[in-house]
């Protein structure tokens, strides 16, 4: 039996798309579910498109998100490295192999070179248009000899090879997810195999490299779906073992459009730039367009490569909601390790200007305790920031009219009075103080419940709600409160 073998070949054209890091989980779950190896590979032939870095970004979006894979291409010291025994795994690297593979396809007759010019290409495409035909080349260049193609070559003519597909044939192929398909060879194009610069197309080179690789399983978006007939065709004039198809559905936004710029973050960084953690923006991925048996919804790594299986792929495309991947998130911020959310919350709290690295070494502790305190209501860490606005700024503004309505109450001097009297007879606020201040102040006043708890709330946050009260004691520390009684008495008393 074959190993099973998959892998995520990204082009090099900027960013990581969240569709495309799906894709990359979809190939990893199944791969490691089955014992299997992932590899990564690029496939830089479009020089066109090509971004500089962009191989680097993939990486490390990978690396972060934890798919780890086994061969292909990696990142060392800062350096672009490549491991495995069937390398090289950059596509630009191989362009002697596909040559090798074209020139059989022209001598076995499956291929013939065209010298057609831009010009007359789109020409014909605009006419075919025009009489509501499928726009393709039209086959002129097929009847050229290859004497006579040689002797064009030979003369500086350019050229580019084409695939040349059998008229009026069904090809079929299975597809895990859609079951199998069929396409007739008049509804497809004489694909371009290799271009003018001599670089292979995207049929080519994935065709060779897939079946070079040992590549069992071909897991990709849906897009590739009409051109897989034409690989198929080339497996077999090649006489090579095909592999499974599986074609993904798009992934989609709310008004089942598919993701774009234009309607908020899609790439991987934008995300992790925002503080999404990865074990939560992979656990709700994997949901958008698959399903474990029992719907569970909150499922680490490990449970995935678990439970994932093809079958439970939706044929149609899954919804990205940001809700739901915020509730997602939201549950792995409140069960993350404390020291590790903490180290990740602070460079939001830098670049907020709230401390800089002096505070984050010599208070770290403080840290950890602001960051267990906000936890509960953060679905990603950037929000850390709006959330601990009220344990750096002194200045108390009642959030609404009934904020500063219970600040006027009657008994409010009495209160933070007693508040300023418990302070000053301390060095600093502990643990200690902060859980048993109330119940010393409840004794000195007589007020109990919602007259003593909420106004000395507001009076030290201007909020009605929010955070545990004994934590914010705490937090804020003897000065802090202090500066807070007196700001609130003359402004507000």
């Amino acid at each position: 039996m074959r190993e099973v073998r998959l892998r995520f070949a990204p082009s090099p054209t900027g960013y990581l798309h969240i569709g495309g890091l799906r894709t990359a989980l979809y190939n990893y779950l199944f791969a490691k579910h089955n014992n299997g190896k992932f590899i990564l590979r690029i496939e830089d032939t479009d020089r066109t498109r090509y971004v500089e870095g962009a191989i680097e970004n993939l990486i490390e979006s990978l690396q972060w998100a934890g798919i780890e894979y086994d061969e292909g291409v990696f990142l060392e010291d800062g350096k672009l490295v490549q491991r495995g025994e069937y390398g090289p795994y950059i596509q630009s690297e191989r362009l002697e192999i596909y040559r090798k593979y074209v020139d059989e396809l022209i001598e076995k007759g499956y291929a013939y070179y065209c010298f057609c010019s831009k010009e007359r290409l789109d020409k014909v495409r605009e006419e075919q248009k025009i009489k509501g035909l499928i726009p393709k080349y039209d086959g002129l260049c097929r009847s050229l000899s290859l004497e006579e193609a040689k002797e064009k070559i030979a003369n500086g003519e350019e050229y580019v090879v084409r695939l040349k597909l059998p008229p009026n044939t069904d090809i079929k192929f299975d597809d895990l997810v859609r079951g199998t398909i069929t396409i007739n060879t008049n509804d497809i194009d004489d694909q371009v195999l290799l271009k003018s610069d001599g670089y292979p197309t995207y049929h080519m080179a994935v065709v060779v490299d897939d079946h070079l690789m040992g590549i069992t399983h071909i897991v990709r978006g849906e897009e590739w779906l009409s051109s897989t007939p034409k690989h198929v065709y080339l497996y077999e004039v090649f006489g090579w073992e095909k592999p499974v198809y599986v074609h993904l559905p798009t992934v989609l936004n709310k008004d089942r459009k598919k993701l774009s710029k234009r309607h908020g973050d899609v790439a991987v960084e934008d995300f992790r730039d925002k503080g999404y953690l990865p074990e939560g923006l992979i656990n709700y991925l994997a949901l958008v367009g698959w399903s474990p048996e029992d719907n569970e919804e909150l499922l680490t790594m490990e449970e995935l490569i678990e439970k994932f299986s093809f079958e439970r792929v939706s044929k149609t495309g899954g919804i990205f909601d940001k809700d739901k991947l915020d509730w997602v998130n939201s549950h792995y911020i409140k069960n993350y390790d404390l020291d590790k959310l903490t180290d990740l919350a602070i460079p939001y709290l830098k670049e907020a200007n709230l401390i800089d690295d002096k505070f984050a070494e010599e208070r770290y502790d403080w840290l950890k305790v602001l960051v267990e305190t906000v936890r509960e209501g953060l679905s990603n860490l950037s929000e850390i920031v709006d959330k601990v606005g009220i344990f750096f700024d002194n200045e108390i503004k009642p959030e609404n009219d009934e904020a500063l309505s219970m600040l006027k109450m009657d008994h409010i001097p009495t209160l933070l009075s007693a508040f300023r009297e418990e302070l000053e007879a301390i060095d600093e606020v502990d643990e200690e103080f902060a859980k048993t201040i109330m119940k010393k102040i409840q004794k000195a006043t007589g007020i109990k419940g919602k007259n003593l708890f909420m106004p000395v709330r507001i009076a030290l946050t201007g909020n009605i709600h929010g955070p545990e009260l004994t934590s914010i004691i705490y937090l804020l520390g003897k000065q802090n409160i202090l500066n807070r009684i007196e700001y609130v008495e003359k402004q507000y008393l």
